[in-house]
């Protein structure tokens, strides 16, 4: 949607250790600069900044990226948020584009449905103080007006068209595109919302992109949530999230409800790290933006079937996005409690021992496989290794899944060995590395290391001269990118441009290297000419060895006339050297 070429502007208009610096404060560590990361807990700084190269990498978890990927992970953004972001700092404005939005998005209607959703907030605000009705519930319920006002609370009114008061043209297309109407099989408009208690849902950058409706008395749905707009997508959005960013940061742990309101009393009760799904299961993506500012979820639900249900389904959707450095957890409340009811009768500090208590992963996996078999028969056993193996085949973690292994082995009689065989697991040995031959990868890794420095360099890559080796795709897809973006002189402005690309980790790899390491930039062609001349070398040689062989197998005769030529000519070249 954004041209390379802004990106590449915007990029040469931002420096990276400024921004950091705005969010982690910045020590200056020989030529770069380092602090503790941001994205995991750490006591010794891993974090390093190259004011030089505009990149940053922790060399604890590996976080890599520009300053594009820095607001990214930092603020939980999308890319092209991330984008609108730095230009607004940088006081540039982002050029729209056509045709590639949401459905049959049209350039700037994303800024319109913005305003339209703001304008409607601020009228469900202001009914709420015209609503005696709607303040009663509010206390009823124990919320304040300071909590209130940080979740922007307002209230829907009853009446089918309300908000024509702050919409004089309620025919206009955005109402309906943002969610606020719906149109009936005769064309008549009326509120989506109606007598509901509105509650906001904001996105990172503090947008309102959606709306819950909570029912003020008795009535069906008791929650009502805007429909899948192109503002709000409810498998990738978490109420409170952007409230939250401060505790989950002072906790390290996110605490995941099922429904608004339990955010709001755990926050009107000191929790303030607490976030709540939509209407919706808790998604793989959901699980992935927290991870990324957390190292610990609590998933929070009813003690009930469905809060059951609820959490195992959170549990398949997790497996893929965990680490080992990560951490899941599960709290069950009494049947008659939610997270509303428990905190206001046992307090803060009660809730809190539930958290730090939670059940692990691992706990509430096999318990719950185990209700489901018979483990004092052999087929129940059976039935217990059945029922884990696509859960153990998610997870992408080699030390959980090893734990879970041997428990599985302990519950089911089975050996070790045998779980993981017939689970088509592999034992966690790490495997020996491959043999290589030294030379031509040492060459391709220092011609690499060279084009990361010099990027221009990469036009002049011979990619038919480079041998196989691990590091021959990023070569060839530098050479690719210098070669069709005359602009591009910086990592950064590459890195960008490597976004999701299959070469994207070996070149963020050979980046990393780079930190801390000296580099002569006077002599950085003469040594890219030089390792230049010694892989022709290295190829000469490799071509001319498998026509010897060819020729001492077959005989002179077995060669084409092509190869006899370069077999003579080979000749011809070792006899002057020598």
């Amino acid at each position: 949607m954004i041209p390379d070429s802004f990106i590449q502007d915007l990029l040469a208009r931002v420096d990276i250790v400024d921004l950091v610096d705005g969010y982690v404060p910045l020590k200056k560590a020989g030529a770069n600069y380092a602090a503790c990361c941001p994205f995991h807990n750490e006591k010794s700084p891993s974090f390093t900044v190259s004011p030089t190269k505009q990149f940053y990498h922790c060399f604890g978890c590996g976080a890599h990226g520009t300053a594009i990927s820095f607001v990214m992970e930092y603020q939980g953004l999308g890319f092209v948020d991330a984008v609108k972001d730095l230009a607004t700092r940088a006081g540039m404005q982002v050029p729209e584009s056509e045709g590639r939005g949401f459905r049959d998005e049209k350039p700037g209607q994303t800024r319109t449905l913005i305003e339209v959703m703001a304008r409607a907030a601020a009228y469900y605000k202001d009914q709420l103080k015209k609503s005696p009705r709607a303040i009663e519930y509010c206390k009823k319920r124990g919320l304040t007006g300071e909590i209130a006002a940080r979740y922007g609370i307002g209230y829907a009114p009853d009446g089918w068209q309300n908000l024509q008061e702050v919409f004089p043209d309620y025919n206009a297309d955005e109402l309906k595109i943002a969610g606020l109407v719906i149109e009936n099989e005769a064309g008549r408009r009326y509120d989506r919302f109606r007598d509901r208690l509105m509650i906001p849902i904001i996105n990172p950058k503090g947008e309102i992109i959606a709306f819950g409706g909570r029912i003020i008395d008795q009535g069906e749905p008791k929650y009502l949530n805007s429909p899948e707009t192109p503002l709000f997508e409810k498998g990738r959005e978490l109420f409170g999230l952007p409230q939250a960013r401060q505790a989950l940061r002072e906790t390290d742990t996110a605490i995941v409800t099922e429904g608004y309101m339990d955010v709001i009393a755990l926050s009107q009760n000191g929790v303030g790290n607490a976030v709540a799904t939509l209407g919706t299961a808790t998604t793989t993506t959901h699980v992935t933006k927290l991870l990324r500012q957390v190292d610990r979820i609590v998933f929070c639900f009813d003690g009930d079937n469905a809060g059951r249900k609820a959490a195992w389904r959170a549990l398949e959707n997790s497996l893929e996005a965990l680490a080992d450095n990560k951490r899941l957890g599960f709290i069950f409340l009494p049947q008659e409690d939610d997270p509303d009811s428990y905190i206001r009768a046992h307090g803060k500090a009660e809730f809190d021992r539930l958290v730090a208590q939670a059940m692990p992963l691992s706990d509430f996996l096999l318990r719950e496989l185990a209700q489901r078999c018979d483990l004092t028969s052999s087929e129940g056993k059976a039935q217990l290794i059945y029922e884990a193996k696509p859960l153990l085949l998610k997870l992408p973690t080699p030390l959980l899944r090893l734990q879970l292994v041997k428990r599985l082995a302990e519950a089911s009689g089975f050996a070790q060995t045998e779980v993981e065989r017939l689970c088509d697991l592999k034992s966690y040995i790490p495997a020996a590395p491959p043999k290589t031959k030294r030379t031509a990868p040492s060459l391709t890794r220092n011609l690499l290391r060279i084009v990361l420095h010099k990027p221009q360099l990469a036009r002049q890559l011979p990619i038919a001269l480079l041998p196989d080796t691990p590091e021959r795709p990023a070569l060839n897809r530098l050479h690719q990118l210098v070669t069709a973006n005359h602009d591009t002189s910086s990592y950064a402005g590459l890195r960008e441009q490597l976004r999701g690309l299959p070469e994207e980790s070996i070149i963020e790899n050979a980046a990393s290297e780079l930190l801390g390491l000296p580099f002569d930039e006077e002599g950085a062609e003469m040594e890219f000419r030089d390792t230049l001349e010694k892989l022709q070398e290295g190829g000469e040689k490799r071509a001319f060895d498998e026509l010897q062989a060819k020729a001492q197998q077959f005989g002179v005769a077995g060669l084409s006339a092509a190869e006899k030529q370069a077999y003579i000519q080979f000749l011809a070249m070792r006899s002057k050297r020598s």
